[in-house]
């Protein structure tokens, strides 16, 4: 089984916005970074991102129509670039999509198929964004998923609370950064 770690949306824009809870998320996933990087397995950065013009946001997709009017989620933006601190490596996967799964518009299945990965982990903001889609998908694609329920973070605790503790389980194993690391180690 190959295991790849995925961290999404983990980018300078989003980050900023869950300001409060962006500190001790970053600290989790350096960790887990280090981890996935000391076990050599792949660490996949996931960002979502739009052409110039952003010719992909309808204007009948109401959260990604109004980005697409601001810019700030340009390919070449500094909003879209993954945070310094939990930055990509020379030589690591970064994913550009254009909707909330790491899979929509995206060649992220592509990536894993060819890489022989199996099994996902999953962190990343916001929890009932780009985690849940991304876990739904992945379910369905037959991937093994594990979630690490302190890598995430959602602007709700409670959404936060119920989909890790409750909904999340029916899908996916979820455990801390933690406990993961020393199952990697």
């Amino acid at each position: 089984m190959t295991t790849a770690l995925l961290v999404m949306d983990m980018q300078n824009g989003i980050v900023e916005r869950f300001a409060e809870k962006s500190a001790p998320l970053l600290a989790v996933l350096e960790g887990a970074v280090a981890a996935a990087r000391a076990a050599a397995l792949p660490v996949i950065f996931v960002r979502v991102a739009f052409r110039e013009g952003a010719p992909e946001a309808s204007a009948r997709n109401q959260s990604f129509s109004a980005l697409a009017k601001s810019e700030l989620m340009s390919e070449n933006g500094p909003a879209t670039q993954v945070h310094a601190r939990v930055a990509p490596l020379a030589g690591e996967i970064t994913v550009t999509k254009r909707r909330v799964s790491a899979f929509a518009g995206s060649d992220l299945d592509v990536v894993l198929r060819s890489l022989g990965v199996d099994s996902l982990v999953l962190t990343g903001i916001a929890t009932s964004g780009v985690v849940l889609s991304t876990l739904r998908q992945a379910a369905d694609l037959d991937f093994k998923i594990t979630v690490l329920h302190d890598g995430c973070a959602d602007s709700d605790d409670e959404v936060h609370r119920v989909l890790t503790q409750k909904v999340f389980p029916r899908q996916a194993s979820v455990v801390s950064a933690g406990e993961w690391c020393a199952l990697v180690a």
